[in-house]
Formats: C-alpha cells, structure tokens, sequence
C-alpha cells in the first residue's frame, strides 16, 4: 500500500460557507459514495470525511482519481462538477496525503486550531467506512495509529487545553457557575453564526433543558428538530428571558433588548446573562438588577484568545509528535511491501521441512518423531530470522524489491501462495 494513499479536499480555506453546506455529505450519502468509488474504480479502501469546514475524500489506489471523485460527488448532489472542481485540493502524493490527514485530525487545520470536535467526526468518518466494508488493512492501522497520536497529543501537550473558540468559551464559562443551579432552564435568543455555534456546543456536550429563539421562527424550529432542543416565539421573548436561569444572547439589535425594565419582574434569586452580541443585546448597567450576574463579549473572546494562544504556542511540540508518529506508520507501512515474500518464504521452507520430515519419520517412533518435529521446526525459525530482518532493513534503504528478486530466484517462490 506504500505510495497509493491520496486525498481531495474542500475546506473553508478555499471555498465559502454556502458551497460547502452544498456539497457537505451526511452517513447516509458518505455510505453511498464509498459503494460508488467501490463499484466504479475498484477501490477497496475509501474514508470520507465531511463536516461544515470540509469535505474530503481518502482512498487508496494506484491512480489518481481526484478528479473523477469531484465529478462523483457533483452528480450526487446535482452540481455541476466544473463549478466547484476549482474549489477542490487534490493530493496524489502518498506522503503528503497521509501528513494531511493527521494534520486534519489533530485540528491543525480546522478554523479553530485545536478543534475539539474533530478527532470524534474522524472516527465516525472510520465508523462509517468500517460498516460498508471499505477500511481494510492500511486504513485500520493508519486511522489508529491517528488515535493513539491524539491521546498522545492530549496527555503531553496543551494544544487541547481551554475554550479556542467563542461558542466553546461561552460554554465553558456558564459550566462555572452550573453547579450553583439545580437543573438550569438556559435560553439562547438569536441563531446568527455565533447563536447557531452555541448551541451546537450545547449539543455536543450533552446539555438539556435547552430552549431557543429567533426573530425567524422556521429557522429556530429546523434547529430545535436536529438537536432535540425547545423552541419559544420571539415576540414572547421578555417573558422567556424571565422564566430562563441562564441567558445566552447573540441577537443583532440597534439598542438592548434585555435591560433593567426587562428584569424588573425577576422572580429567580439568580439569573447568568452571557452578551455575545455587537452591538450590545444586554444593557451595560444590568447588573445593577440584584441577583444578576452578566458577561459580555469582550470577556468570553478574552477567555478564547488566551486558550488559542496556548495552543498556537503548543504547534511546534504537536508537529514533532505527529512527524514521530508517521515515521512509525511509514516504517510498517513501507514492511507491508515485503510481507507476501515473507509468507511465501515462510511456506517454502516450511514445505522442504515438511517433506523431508515425510522420508524419516516412518522409521521414527512417536517419541523420536515428536522431538525430530520440535527440532526442524526451531532450525526453520533461526534461518527464516536473517533473511526477515534484511528485507525489513531493506525497506528502509529503499531497496526491498532487489532482495525480494534474489530471494524468489534462490527459492522459487512465484509458486508459492500466500
């Protein structure tokens, strides 16, 4: 498989937000492109990677079918495929495909460096190609050897510490004062970029009792339906706002919408109002309301720089782990090329074993031919050892397929099967 791994690619660095909710594949439609690409170009092994910052293809194949993938992706989704193919990175090196993807799943390509929802979307991408039969050998060794790096990642560095984002952030700060409240009624009043992000964090995380709104009702509704969230009208949001323990606010507004007056009627000992709009949606004098607590947006990006700082400072250690990383993938992976000559090797010598143990053993009795079988079959270990460890040595001077010639000429082994 050594030098077959390539890649298409098309993320937010390319393509706009639009696009790429376009061409985005969910289970089903990732499923059904993998039996395609099986069914069309005789590939065996595909993983297909899409999330709302990038949809990506990896497969393994002597060909460089980048092309033909776009144009398989474009009829899927009925696009036309000229149109976005400029959107589109093709990686026909195996090398840099295989780079990529590590780099993609540790998050170093994500808007967020360090996105914590990346490694999870990666093994549902394996899940996924796992169930339809098209993860074979390479793919389970690379996508656990990508596991294992990212705990690794996780355990020695801090490229995963702290909230990078806004929506993380804001989470992680109402997760401060959560053990204060006893099952909290949290309402999140407007789903622009930074509400929708929000509450997809919620999502994430496991959080109910959630409610939203949104001055555009079908939107708050298509939202709620996909996270199994409350919906509430906006023209009642004041009596919302009320009734919530936690507010998180994202509206686009000229003036406040929440303000003292607003609150004037709080029955709750306590409300948490987190502002995360510009310009402001939550009065600046409101918590002068007793019993309320308020955070604005400064604070929370202030709280996300300083997580992203550390992460950016933690990229130089992570580049080092994943170079370490590949270099062990590449060194079984580049073995994988003498391991048919190995087996083959293995059956021939077994075989001469076999045959001349077949001439002697009649004139054995069981006891003696017990001992014979032991000794022969200890003598084929030691002389399978040498030739095993120069093929392997062999691999990494790059010159595997010179001894694999020498070793089938001395044993013949194009007859032997694996």
């Amino acid at each position: 498989m050594h030098g077959l791994f390539k890649a298409i690619t098309i993320s937010h660095k390319k393509a706009p937000l639009q696009l790429r909710g376009q061409i985005a594949l969910n289970e089903e439609e990732s499923k059904a492109l993998m039996l395609k690409m099986r069914e069309t170009f005789d590939v065996s092994e595909v993983l297909v990677l899409s999330t709302c910052n990038r949809t990506e293809v990896y497969y393994v194949s002597e060909n460089n079918l980048g092309e033909s993938i776009i144009r398989l992706i474009a009829s899927q989704k009925v696009l036309n495929s000229n149109e976005i193919l400029p959107y589109f990175e093709i990686i026909d090196d195996h090398n840099e495909a295989v780079r990529y993807l590590f780099e993609v799943s540790m998050g170093l390509h994500s808007q967020v460096v360090g996105d914590l929802q990346i490694p999870n979307q990666v093994k549902h991408a394996y899940q996924w190609a796992a169930d339809v039969q098209m993860a074979g050998p390479f793919l389970h060794r690379l996508l656990h050897t990508i596991f294992f790096t990212n705990k690794k990642i996780v355990q020695e560095t801090s490229f995963r510490d702290g909230a990078a984002s806004t929506s993380y952030a804001t989470v992680e700060v109402m997760e401060t004062f959560l053990p204060l409240l006893s099952n909290p009624k949290v309402l999140v009043v407007g789903l622009g970029e930074i509400g929708e992000d929000v509450c997809r964090t919620l999502a994430d995380k496991g959080y109910k009792n959630i409610t939203i709104t949104n001055r555009t009702l079908e939107k708050a509704q298509n939202l709620a339906n996909e996270l199994g969230f409350e919906v509430a009208d906006y023209q009642f949001v004041n009596q919302n706002i009320l009734q919530a323990d936690i507010v998180i606010s994202s509206v686009r507004c000229e003036s406040p919408i929440i303000t003292k007056e607003t609150l004037k009627d709080k029955t709750l000992a306590v409300k948490y109002l987190i502002d995360l709009s510009v310009p402001n949606s939550i009065a600046t004098d409101i918590e002068e309301v007793t019993g309320v607590v308020a955070y604005d947006l400064d604070t929370i990006q202030r709280r996300a720089n300083e997580a992203l700082q550390r992460r950016m400072e933690a990229i130089p250690q992570v580049l080092s782990i994943i170079s370490d990383a590949i270099g062990e993938f590449n060194n079984w992976s580049q073995e994988m090329i003498v391991s048919p000559t190995i087996q083959k090797l293995k059956g021939a010598l077994e075989q001469i074993r076999k045959e001349e143990m077949a001439r002697f053993v009649k004139e054995l009795s069981a006891e003696e031919a017990e001992k014979m079988e032991k000794i022969t079959a200890s003598m084929m270990q030691k002389i399978i050892k040498l030739p095993v460890i120069q093929l392997k040595a062999a691999c990494k001077r790059g010159e595997a397929e010179t001894l694999i010639d020498v070793l089938n000429d001395l044993f013949n082994l194009e007859k032997q099967t694996v």
